[in-house]
């Protein structure tokens, strides 16, 4: 992922309420490592069900505010709808986003699955063991990479649509 600065992320907010993107508390962008991001997600520590996240559309950023449900899954095990990864259901959440323009306006949301702390990018750099017949670590983490931004994509383009 390419860097962002502050003003870039406050202006990539697709489907943010009036002043939202100015009161949006920021990660510690000095110490995100982008090269091993496919999206920039976080959680607002003053308000713990409101989350973002942050990718490259080719060269626009696309910023998307979501809000955390307060259900939380049973015990057992859940699988993150954006990394696919199978993780304890107490690390998975069903996050929800207003549509974008007059859709949210009307309270139209979108809901999926993701990582409670929003760090898919971080869980697919886990490199499975190797072994005979098991391809490259690198390799596996690139094609996990790929299939979360095409995720990431998707979920953005159904908070982007307009019914």
């Amino acid at each position: 992922m390419r860097a962002l600065s502050e003003a870039e992320i406050r202006a990539a907010l697709v489907n943010a309420a009036p002043g939202e993107a100015e009161r949006m508390p920021m990660p510690g962008l000095h110490e995100v490592v982008w090269a091993d991001r496919e999206y920039l997600g976080w959680r607002d520590p003053g308000a713990p069900h409101r989350g973002y996240l942050v990718f490259w559309r080719g060269e626009v950023a696309i910023g998307i505010a979501v809000r955390a449900s307060e259900v939380r899954l049973r015990p057992g095990s859940a699988i993150c709808s954006m990394c696919t990864t199978t993780q304890p259901a107490s690390q998975v959440t069903m996050f929800s986003a207003s549509r974008a323009g007059d859709a949210g306006r009307a309270g139209n949301s979108v809901g999926t699955y993701i990582c409670a702390d929003l760090a898919c990018s971080l869980l697919i750099r886990i490199a499975p063991p190797s072994f005979a017949g098991q391809p490259d670590a690198a390799q596996v983490v690139a094609e996990r990479a790929a299939g979360l931004i095409a995720r990431v994509d998707a979920f953005a383009e159904r908070v982007l649509a307009s019914a």
